[in-house]
Formats: C-alpha cells, sequence, structure tokens
C-alpha cells in the first residue's frame, strides 16, 4: 500500500515537473527561435563563415565571385525573425579589405541589432563605384585587378543570401555614401526588380557634368592610382553616361527614393578633426551638395518621386553619413517591413 502510494506519488511529481518544463519551454521558445537564425555559422565559399570582431551576430563570409575569380568577403548580419529583407550597405571610394567601413566607422549592425532585415556589407571595392569595369583597374599590368562589381553584388551574391540567409532576390533597399551613394542610385536604376529602395548619403549624383570625367580622373588616381578610362572608357563611351545618375533616374520611377548631403559648413561635431580633414570634408561635402541638389531639381522636374534633405551643417565624414543612416533607420524598416 505505502509503496503504491509512493510510485503514484512520483508519477505525479514527474507528471509536474514535464507540465513545468512545457511551460518554460513556450515561454522562452520565441525568443530562442528568433536568435536562432542568427546563432549558427553558414556555409561559405571556403568552407564556414566566421564570427566577425564587431560582435551583432555578423559573420564574415566568402562567396565565390566567377566574374572577378576570387573569393569576396561579405560582413552579414542576419535578420533577428529570419525575415526575407536585406538591406546592402556601400563602402567610399578608401573602401578597404579589412572591414566594410559602415560596422567600422559606424556601427550599423548594433543599430539594427533588434530588427527583421539582413545587412549586406561587401568588403573591398576600393574607387571601384561598385561597378563592372572595362578593364583591369590599375595601370599595374603585371598584377592586374579585375573590377565587376556589378555581376557580383546583382547575380553572384543574391542566390547565395537567399539559400543561406533567406534573403529574397527581390525584397532589396541599398544605401551607400559617397562613391558608395553614387553605385547605390546606379545600381538600384539599372536593377529596379531587385532594389525597392534606394538611399545616397552624399553622393555625386551628375558624373558626366563638364568636368565630371577629369575630377573623376584625379579621384582614382588619389584613391589608389586607379585608372578612369579602364571603368567606363572614354569621356565619349555610351557607358559613361549608363551610369550617371542623372541620366538613368527615370528607372527609380515606383520605388523609394531618398538622397541627402550637408551643406559644407562645419558643425559642432566637426571640431574634432583636423584642419586639413576639415578643408578637403569642406570642398568635397560642396560637391556632393550641388550635384544631389542637381539631381533632385531634375528628378522633380520628370516626375520621379524622392526626398531629399540638405542638413544645414556637414562635412564630407562620418558624422554626416552616420547621422543619415540614424535619420534614415524608421523609413528602412517601413518601407522593407522590417521592425
Amino acid at each position: 500500500m505505502g509503496s503504491e502510494m509512493c510510485i503514484r506519488d512520483s508519477r505525479k511529481l514527474t507528471a509536474l515537473l514535464m507540465a513545468l518544463v512545457t511551460g518554460l519551454a513556450a515561454v522562452i521558445g520565441a525568443p530562442q527561435a528568433s536568435a536562432a537564425h542568427r546563432d549558427w555559422l553558414r556555409p561559405d565559399s571556403t568552407g564556414h563563415c566566421e564570427w566577425d570582431r564587431v560582435g551583432f551576430w555578423v559573420q564574415r563570409c566568402t562567396v565565390w565571385s566567377p566574374a572577378m575569380n576570387r573569393h569576396i568577403p561579405v560582413q552579414i548580419q542576419p535578420a533577428q525573425r529570419a525575415g526575407n529583407a536585406g538591406l546592402y550597405m556601400l563602402d567610399g571610394l578608401r573602401a578597404t579589405e579589412i572591414t566594410n567601413a559602415w560596422v567600422n566607422d559606424v556601427n550599423a549592425a548594433q543599430m539594427f541589432k533588434d530588427n527583421n532585415i539582413t545587412l549586406v556589407m561587401p568588403v573591398g571595392g576600393q574607387s571601384s563605384f561598385y561597378t563592372d569595369w572595362n578593364a583591369p583597374a590599375t595601370y599595374d599590368f603585371n598584377h592586374p585587378v579585375t573590377y565587376k562589381w556589378d555581376t557580383f553584388l546583382t547575380k553572384e551574391l543574391p542566390p547565395y543570401l537567399q539559400q543561406h540567409f533567406g534573403v529574397s532576390p527581390t525584397n532589396n533597399s541599398i544605401l551607400g555614401l559617397s562613391m558608395g551613394g553614387t553605385a547605390a542610385i546606379n545600381l538600384a536604376a539599372l536593377h529596379p526588380n531587385q532594389f525597392r529602395q534606394v538611399l545616397s548619403f552624399s553622393g555625386y549624383l551628375t558624373t558626366t557634368v563638364p568636368g565630371g570625367q577629369t575630377a573623376l580622373r584625379a579621384a582614382l588616381l588619389d584613391g589608389g592610382m586607379y585608372n578612369v578610362n579602364a571603368m567606363w572608357g572614354s569621356s565619349l563611351n555610351p557607358r559613361r553616361f549608363e551610369n550617371d545618375p542623372f541620366l538613368n533616374m527615370g528607372n527609380l520611377r515606383g520605388r523609394d527614393v531618398y538622397v541627402s548631403a550637408g551643406s559644407g559648413v562645419p558643425g559642432p561635431a566637426d571640431q574634432k578633426y583636423l584642419p586639413q580633414h576639415r578643408a578637403a570634408g569642406i570642398a568635397l561635402e560642396n560637391i556632393a551638395n550641388a550635384t544631389t541638389r542637381a539631381w533632385s531639381a531634375k528628378a522633380t522636374a520628370t516626375g520621379v518621386q524622392h526626398t531629399a534633405v540638405f542638413t544645414p551643417t556637414g562635412l564630407h565624414n562620418w558624422d554626416q553619413f552616420g547621422g543619415q543612416l540614424a535619420a534614415t533607420k524608421p523609413r528602412i524598416l517601413n518601407v522593407m517591413n522590417a521592425w
């Protein structure tokens, strides 16, 4: 009799414990499920991705590019809850092979850590304008540099992102700063089915105006001795006009478009920079401001809906770019339905 009661009590205790475990799993199950999308390393072209030093679930993955005949590093923060929206974040002229500046000079990964969008941050592409070049990019013909970034970003990378991170090939936003702003507008215009939204922060949005080729030549030489004629050809080559944001904006109709630039007037945040850096920031941002205003005026006249923001202060630096990312974060998440 006593042993039977002990058995019954034991069974009751076991049932109670099972109920508690089940209830606890139900309570914590949803957060674990959302975190699980971020908690494991994906396969990549050299084996598997690695955790990036920036943290916040960013993985450093290599993706093989047949067009460039090499492995391209991409820093990727998976969406928090396995959403299928992607945000491509393009770097500036002095992009390095070490890290994308969006998680170095500004910590975009921390900014979007609670959101349901995958950050896609290609590493490298110095002075490339993220386009397909006609010829080897530098004057060093013994060690040719092949740039086919348009092909990589629009044909080679999307299948990898879809397979391993669940990013839709047709549900993407793209943004960039400076050179990357120019490239973002071009890529969105040339591939409207891939990008639903585009944002340019201090981009150069009129590249074929008189003097434009000369300015690009000087910038590319300064940015690593790159040959401007190897990019889109001579000043009369049709590819130069195909890749001018001022001329291809018509393809952006029906997309969410945001362009911005600072005034070139130093603000309080700019006082920490050295005088020579402030001077360069003033000059570069004045060019970005003028070309963005010209782009916006034409877009308005031709019925391309967009938002243009010109801040009362701001130089060509990461205080300006990072401030614009923070200001546009709600817009990105609203348009991409990725809160």
